[in-house]
C-alpha cells in the first residue's frame, strides 16, 4: 500500500513538474509575442510619421515647423481618418471571431498584422507629443505594466471576479472617447484618461493569472495547437491593455509640441 502511495505521489510531483515547465515556455511564448507585437507597432508609428510630415512648407501646415504632405493630409485630416481610427477596433473583433477557424501560425501573422495597424492609427502622436516625452511616458508604462502583470501571475488571491465589471468599464471608455471625437472636452478627456489608466492596470493583472489558469486547465488535454493560439490570444490581451495604458498616460503625462 504504502508503495502504491509513494508512486502515486511520484507521479503527481513529475505532472506537477511538467506542468510548470509547461507553464513558464506558454507565458515566454505570450510575452515573447506581444514584444514582437509592440516592436512592430513602434516601427509601422514612427514610420508613417515620417512620411506624412515634411520640413518643406505647404498648404497644410499643422505647427510652427511641421507641415503634413498629401499622404500625411489624407491619413489624418480627409475622412480617411476614420478608417484609420477604428480599424484596430475592427481588426480585433474580427480576429477574436476568427481565430478558431485559424491555424496557430496563421493567427500570429494576422497579430503582427493587426500590430501593423495599430501603429499606423497611433502615429499622430509623434507630431503631438515630444520625441522625449514618448520614450518616457513609455518606459514609466513599462516598469507599471511589469509590476502588475508579476502581481497577476504569483498573488494567490482570485481574481476573476473583476473580469465582467472590466469589461464594462472598457464599454463605458469606448463610448465615451467616442462622444468627445466631437465635445472635444479637455475635462472629459482628462477624466476619461484617468478612468482608463486605472482600467487597463486592473486588467493586465486579471488578463495575466487567467493566462495562467486557462493554461493549467487545459494543460492535462495536450492539444499543442490550442495552446499555441491561446498564448497569441494572451499576447493580444497583454498588447492591449498595454497600448491603452500607454496612451492614457501619454495624455496624462505627456509634453505637447
Amino acid at each position: 500500500m504504502a508503495n502504491y502511495q509513494t508512486v502515486g505521489q511520484t507521479t503527481a510531483g513529475v505532472r506537477s513538474a511538467e506542468i510548470d515547465q509547461g507553464l513558464r515556455a506558454h507565458m515566454n511564448k505570450v510575452y515573447g509575442t506581444m514584444s514582437v507585437g509592440m516592436l512592430i507597432t513602434a516601427l509601422a508609428a514612427w514610420a508613417i510619421s515620417g512620411l506624412a510630415t515634411s520640413d518643406v512648407p505647404t498648404q497644410y501646415q499643422i505647427g510652427a515647423d511641421q507641415y503634413l504632405t498629401q499622404f500625411g493630409y489624407t491619413l489624418y485630416a480627409s475622412p480617411l481618418r476614420w478608417v484609420v481610427m477604428f480599424a484596430p477596433l475592427i481588426f480585433v473583433f474580427g480576429f477574436s471571431a476568427m481565430i478558431n477557424r485559424m491555424s496557430a501560425a496563421t493567427a500570429q501573422l494576422v497579430f503582427y498584422a493587426f500590430a501593423a495597424t495599430m501603429g499606423v492609427s497611433i502615429s499622430w502622436i509623434f507630431m503631438v507629443f515630444t520625441s522625449y516625452s514618448i520614450v518616457q511616458v513609455f518606459l514609466v508604462t513599462a516598469i507599471a505594466f511589469a509590476g502588475l502583470s508579476l502581481w497577476g501571475y504569483t498573488t494567490k488571491k482570485d481574481i476573476s471576479g473583476w473580469g465582467s465589471f472590466l469589461i464594462m468599464g472598457v464599454i463605458g471608455l469606448i463610448v465615451a472617447s467616442v462622444i468627445n471625437i466631437f465635445l472635444q472636452s479637455p475635462a472629459m478627456m482628462y477624466a476619461i484618461s484617468m478612468i482608463g489608466v486605472l482600467i487597463f492596470a486592473a486588467l493586465t493583472a486579471y488578463d495575466t493569472q487567467n493566462i495562467k489558469n486557462t493554461y493549467i486547465a487545459h494543460a492535462a488535454h495536450g492539444d499543442q495547437e490550442w495552446l499555441g493560439k491561446a498564448a497569441i490570444m494572451g499576447a493580444l490581451n497583454l498588447y492591449l491593455d498595454f497600448i491603452n495604458m500607454f496612451m492614457f498616460l501619454l495624455q496624462l503625462l505627456g509634453n505637447r509640441e
